[in-house]
């Protein structure tokens, strides 16, 4: 028996028509006044107090788990209380001219930057606080100073490894950030020197007069910092040998404006190196100069391509830009080889430019393969470009799949979401495994020295790709505070990336997303609640930040909601909060009045609590319909079915159902069966046969913790 169609809204269904009464007519049958509740009218009288879920009995308050939620900040004239930006919703604007150098022997960064801060705040400024991130590679930092100690033996790591976890025997350069002049810039471009004050992973610059609402103050900060091949974050900024050389990943480089914003006033939280980053939007000019026998990628579009590339490689780009398959700039023959490289030997400077980001990054090697590609969102559309570089030793692995991962984000992000609104996207390999920065991606996975790789690195590229790509959208363009909400940017983003890898193979060894693949987490007493900030998640980070949401997410969407009222409220949230900067309750307001539901008991469940979902089979009997109501005209019988929940967590319900015959029917219920009862509920329904097995979450999409209690099927009778 096929299941029964349902409406728009998934979880609203329960079965076919003749399976259950209406409310009209059952309350019509029996006579009764229609100011009393459904729940009231049949079943035993409640003699018990409320039976809800984790209460404390002590207390004489409403505990109800679909109560509203006290945790949300009072609305206001910034942010609304239906999840938007309010008439006087503000936000600060940086912008950043940047000269920096690299010196491939020292493996130094030096520059000079000079920043435009643009107050749009109400507040008067007296000071401005920056980001120093390189410091959490000192000694002292605070990351230092808490970590954790070393297990009592590593006798039996090799260099190679010991050097990994930054324990070699080599004196390595002394790393963090060396501020050496700070200045401000006033009328007629005079300079005076700054007072600055450092603080760990942040500097406070002394303004000399208070920056008014509405104003602009100018400053500019010399800097240099040694880039690191192991420490505390070179998962994020590093330098890696392959075969032909070094290749160079710098994030996390130059001092960043710290945020300035209505719900915190200054972020200045110390980098620990877990929750990532904050950062106002802005316009960033960047002139990187670098060896003459490198290849460049970075955010934004390059300004100089007749100083910087061969007319070869012009001629292949544009090219590259009309295929819709990738095409090289620089072929695995041509690496490192003189051709590949303007005329002359000098150090040659790149220039980028982006508007409106929120940070910049980029990556500098001699050792590139460079392949390349257009995508357009419509024929004749809007060109963008997508480009990968990597090592040959990434070969025959990136070339196939790196720039063809990154079109699939275009895709279905471009759907699910919104359409990349940037000109250019990169992804680049190294040896940070996965990092994210606005247009530019830093991936890893690479195969064996001989060329060979199991299946599994495949999907491993394709995942990493998709899931750094994708970050354009979570936290780059739709700009939320990863120092606080781990879930927003990278749940979010697990969350589609779900999808783009279905679009690419509906067999797709998805790993985050769906939610039996969270259970065991779920049951974990290493746990805290997703609302919970990122560095005060003790341990399990990656699945309480990432799987959990993801899982979450695509339960609200398949099994709460339905797919179009949740993808109707998600584009709201994508469209109204683009380039802004959303909360926790901007999203949960957003979805709730964009797909009218009350899902104050999801929020509450999933976000704020770490309880699971145990639904558990109780009684389950049967009874022949004459006896019931004096005729069969709804089926020759009358099944109840008994749910308790067990696992702390208010779920909607879904029962499959296998009748006498083999036929079967899938009964999906919604949350709201728990409103008066949220520790057991009773369905009845009528039906022509009797029940042959009962099975709770039968496809295993609500994240039920303990299927052992699941499943009923009729005691056998023992023929004597």
């Amino acid at each position: 028996m096929e299941s029964p169609r349902r409406p728009e809204a998934a979880g609203h269904s329960v079965s076919r028509s003749s399976f259950g009464l209406t409310v009209a007519a059952l309350a019509a049958a029996v006579a009764l006044p229609s100011a009393t509740p459904l729940g009231a009218q049949f079943g035993p009288p409640q003699t018990a107090g409320p039976q809800w879920l984790n209460a404390d009995t002590t207390k004489k308050v409403n505990q109800s788990n679909f109560r509203e939620l006290r945790e949300w900040p009072t609305p206001n004239e910034w942010r609304t209380a239906s999840g938007t930006p309010g008439p006087k919703y503000w936000q600060q604007k940086v912008d950043y001219v940047i000269k920096a150098s690299l010196d491939t022997v020292k493996h130094e960064i030096t520059g000079t930057e000079r920043v435009t801060y643009h107050n749009n705040a109400p507040d008067a400024l007296p000071y401005l606080w920056f980001q120093l991130d390189q410091n959490v590679e000192r000694p002292d930092s605070r990351a230092a100073l808490s970590a954790r100690p070393l297990p009592k033996s590593l006798a039996g790591l090799s260099p190679a490894a010991l050097r990994a976890v930054g324990l070699g025997s080599e004196q390595g350069p002394e790393l963090g950030m060396r501020i050496v002049k700070v200045r401000t810039v006033g009328a007629g471009g005079v300079r005076r020197d700054a007072p600055f004050f450092v603080n760990g992973t942040s500097m406070r610059v002394e303004l000399p007069a208070v920056l008014a609402s509405g104003q602009a103050a100018q400053l500019e900060i010399d800097w240099a910092y040694a880039v690191p091949e192991t420490g505390r974050n070179t998962q994020r900024n590093a330098r890696d040998k392959v075969k032909d050389g070094w290749e160079y990943e710098i994030a996390q480089w130059y001092p960043r404006a710290a945020v300035y914003d209505d719900v915190s006033g200054w972020t200045n939280d110390q980098f620990y190196s877990q929750g990532e980053f904050y950062q106002e939007f802005g316009d960033f000019d960047v002139t990187m100069t670098v060896p003459h026998d490198h290849i460049v990628r970075a955010t934004g579009v390059l300004q100089n391509p007749l100083d910087v590339l061969t007319a070869t490689q012009r001629a292949r780009l544009a090219q590259a830009m009309a295929a819709d398959t990738p095409v090289f700039i620089v072929r695995p023959s041509e690496v490192a080889k003189p051709e590949t490289r303007p005329a002359g030997s000098a150090p040659i400077s790149w220039h980028f430019a982006a508007k409106n980001v929120r940070d910049f990054a980029w990556a500098s090697s001699k050792t590139f393969v460079w392949d390349a590609m257009g995508f357009r969102y419509k024929p004749g559309g809007r060109l963008i470009e997508l480009h990968s570089v990597y090592p040959r030793d990434a070969m025959p692995l990136w070339d196939q799949y790196s720039t063809k991962a990154i079109k699939q984000t275009m895709v279905t992000y471009g759907r699910m979401v919104l359409e990349y609104p940037y000109p250019v996207a990169s992804n680049v390999h190294g040896s940070v495994g996965g990092m994210e920065y606005p247009m530019i991606a830093f991936c890893g996975a690479r195969p064996r020295p001989d060329g060979t790789f199991d299946p599994s690195l495949k999907w491993r590229l394709i995942s990493v790709t998709i899931h750094e790509v994708g970050h354009n959208w979570f936290p780059m363009i739709l700009a939320t505070d990863e120092r606080r909400w781990g879930w927003m940017d990278e749940g979010m983003n697990s969350f589609i990336q779900y999808y783009a890898e279905k679009d690419w193979d509906p067999a797709y060894p998805s790993n985050r997303g769906p939610a039996k693949n969270i259970v065991a987490y779920m049951k974990d007493v290493a746990q805290v609640p997703m609302m919970t900030e990122s560095d005060l998640v003790y341990a399990n980070y990656s699945p309480q930040a990432y799987a959990k949401p993801a899982a979450t997410l695509v339960m609200l969407r398949e099994q709460v909601l339905g797919t179009p009222a949740f993808d109707r409220a998600f584009h709201e949230y994508a469209a109204k909060w683009a380039f802004k900067k959303p909360q926790p309750a901007d999203f949960f307001r957003t979805l709730a009045n964009g797909a009218g539901e009350q899902l104050n008991w999801f929020w509450r469940g999933m976000f704020y609590t770490t309880y699971a979902n145990d639904q558990a089979l109780g009684n389950v009997e049967t009874q022949d319909a004459k006896d019931l109501v004096g005729n069969t005209s709804k089926g020759e019988f009358y099944h109840r079915i008994t749910v308790e929940q067990k696992g702390g967590l208010v779920m909607p319900i879904q029962i499959g159902v296998t009748f006498a015959d083999g036929t079967g029917t899938l009964v999906k219920l919604p949350a709201d069966v728990w409103r008066n009862n949220e520790k057991t509920f009773t369905y009845g329904f009528f039906s022509s046969q009797k029940l042959l097995q009962v099975v709770l979450d039968p496809n295993e999409v609500l994240a039920d913790i303990n299927r052992d209690n699941n499943t009923w099927k009729p005691v056998a009778k023992v023929v004597p």
